[in-house]
């Protein structure tokens, strides 16, 4: 099983360094479709980030790139799918209920949400560009909630890896991603977000 663990732990530093900084590139670029297309793995990307780049440039990139990421969701939400949802939900006593919730969320509220990394990042900038809250509000609480989550995907990540060969920093990783589990859920029913 040592063996096994080893040659893994080998393999990702051999394919870590053959991809060069392509691999960070490609990371980013991935890390700006992820808050587009939600299918794909932001702390894959985030933790490659963090091994190329290390632990302070890798965390600044990638908090840079998954702002970026959702600034630009929320735009294309906000000037190309808000008017089209504004007609639909005319009638929609429901959602506009929900709509107003929405855009009574507190940036303090909006960035716990936003730092939780079990909370769907894609329908949060959906649900922002589609409300009535002004993209200041929302921008604050990008900058504050992605701090938080970078570090957590950049530490995770990484430990995940050291945890190949080290099998002790794997409980820490397993205790970490429960207790952010767990907060999620309370943050998400405190706020009545569907998970």
């Amino acid at each position: 099983m040592g063996t096994l663990l080893s040659t893994i732990d080998t393999w990702i530093n051999q394919f870590l360094l053959s991809i060069g900084i392509y691999g960070p590139i490609l990371g980013c670029f991935l890390i700006l479709i992820e808050s587009i297309v939600p299918i794909l793995p932001l702390f894959v990307f985030i933790t490659i980030n963090f091994l190329v780049f290390g632990p302070i440039v890798g965390f600044l990139v990638s908090w840079v790139f998954t702002i970026l990421g959702c600034v630009l969701s929320f735009f294309l939400c906000r000037y190309k799918l808000k008017h089209w949802f504004d007609h639909k939900i005319k009638d929609g006593r429901r959602l506009k209920k929900v709509m107003q919730i929405i855009n009574k969320v507190k940036v303090e509220q909006l960035a716990s949400i936003i730092a939780v990394p079990f909370t769907p990042a894609f329908f949060v900038n959906i649900a922002a560009g589609l409300s009535k809250m002004s993209f200041k509000k929302f921008f604050l609480a990008l900058l504050i909630g992605k701090i938080f989550l970078v570090l957590f995907w950049g530490f995770v990540g990484t430990s995940l890896l050291q945890s190949l060969t080290n099998p002790r920093a794997l409980f820490k990783v397993v205790l970490l991603v429960l207790l952010a589990y767990l907060s999620s859920k309370v943050i998400c029913k405190k706020f009545r977000i569907e998970s």
